[in-house]
């Protein structure tokens, strides 16, 4: 585990302590569930921005290969 000082609004961290003792939850675990969550929202959104960017790549291709496919089974 890594140590590292955090500064937090006012406003988040009574919010964080007040959600932390309802749960009956350590701030440090509530933290790392936070982090760990955020992580993968941001994972999923840099992989949904790379898809899209990937697929207007190969878009003219998939085109010209459906075009081509519509001429054979038009030719059969």
């Amino acid at each position: 585990m890594k140590t590292l000082s955090l500064k937090l609004d006012d406003a988040t961290f009574d919010e964080a302590e007040e959600i932390t003792a309802r749960l009956k939850l350590a701030r440090n675990r509530y933290i790392n569930e936070a982090v760990s969550i955020y992580n993968q929202f941001n994972k999923r959104k840099l992989l949904k921005s790379q898809l899209a960017k990937e697929s207007k790549i190969v878009s003219k291709d998939s085109l010209a290969v459906l075009h081509e496919f519509e001429k054979f089974v038009d030719e059969n």
